[in-house]
């Protein structure tokens, strides 16, 4: 483990400082159609519920196929929490894990229709199948993406894309055959999960729409679960929200949330590659009230796939990965 973990921070600490490991690495022992991509990011939280933190969160390898084969393959390993640190056990790998976070085949059976066994993200969601820190603006991820449903899925899946003019017609369905049992802490743990997603795509916009049905062992409850999602541009401005209604079997309120973010671009005011962000969001669980916390802060894109984030959060009461206070961190991929 510790091996591992020293060869994962060699790795990022090279490409920070310019030396070209990755372009070492494929030419000299990835076999052909063989790609390998690197996901990390690190970051420092003053959270005013808790003491100072930071650290290196996540060390993630992503290998994939590419070829002509009707048959891809897709894996991402993570390491996490190689590296952290706060004031009472300093520097520290005490929570760090190897984690299988995906793991699936696809097939190609014709141009519209596709087919993939594994374990996967759960596509009910954009943010969720977003979340890698280099992809997305803020280092804290929406409460309702994380609270409300299974993250990832173990099954399988149908999904395609079907064109009309510029707009194309994208589906989801999706059913869970074996039961995730790498629950991570303090994660929700699901089973029975099945459903789907369905949206409508240009080039600078989607909106989707998502039915999605499992039970959560730890309520002990069935629930159905809608959901909505958009993003489009506004002179300029991305915007961009998910909103979700989790009802009972007997029909009776089971949990909600959503939230509501704009990224700004500041190069009007001489900031080329900055963003404003700002970000609205709630989360209701009936067994643990209602949440809501609001987010303003800038991000600075310094190259395609390396992200340089600033925010500063708020809201009530605490809750578990919904930090108050001032957040940075550094996200890349390569």
């Amino acid at each position: 483990m510790k091996k591992l973990i020293i060869l994962s921070l060699s790795l990022v600490s090279e490409l920070l400082l310019g030396k070209p490991a990755l372009a070492e690495i494929n030419a000299d022992w990835l076999p052909q159609n063989i790609n390998l991509g690197i996901e990390s990011s690190a970051d420092l939280t003053f959270d005013r519920d808790s003491q100072t933190n930071a650290g290196l969160n996540e060390v993630s390898f992503w290998l994939s196929t590419n070829s002509d084969s009707r048959w891809q393959f897709f894996s991402e390993i993570e390491i996490e929490d190689p590296i952290s640190w706060d004031n009472q056990q300093k520097f520290n790998n005490d929570g760090s894990t190897i984690n299988l976070e995906r793991l699936y085949l696809d097939y190609n059976l014709s141009e519209k229709v596709n087919v993939r066994f594994g374990k996967f993200l759960t596509p009910n969601s954009r943010w969720n199948l977003l979340h890698a820190a280099p992809l997305v603006w803020t280092t804290t991820r929406p409460m309702a993406t994380n609270w409300l449903f299974p993250i990832r899925t173990n099954g399988v899946m149908v999904f395609g894309a079907v064109p009309f003019e510029d707009i194309a017609f994208e589906y989801n369905v999706f059913s869970e055959v074996l039961e995730n049992e790498e629950i991570k802490d303090q994660q929700l743990r699901f089973q029975h999960v099945y459903g789907s997603r369905f949206s409508l795509k240009k080039t600078v916009s989607e909106i989707g729409v998502s039915v999605l049905s499992f039970r959560e062992k730890d309520t002990k409850q069935n629930y159905t679960m809608f959901g909505m999602d958009f993003y489009t541009y506004i002179n300029n401005i991305e915007v961009s929200g998910e909103v979700f209604q989790r009802l009972r079997k007997d029909s009776k309120d089971g949990g909600s949330g959503g939230y509501l973010q704009t990224a700004i671009p500041l190069n009007r005011i001489g900031m080329p590659n900055w963003f404003w962000i700002t970000r609205l969001e709630t989360l209701d669980r009936p067994d643990d009230g209602h949440r809501n916390r609001w987010l303003v802060g800038a991000t600075w894109r310094m190259k395609p796939m390396q992200l340089l984030k600033f925010e500063f959060t708020g809201g009530n009461d605490p809750y578990p990965d919904a930090p108050r206070g001032f957040i940075t961190s550094f996200a890349l991929f390569f």
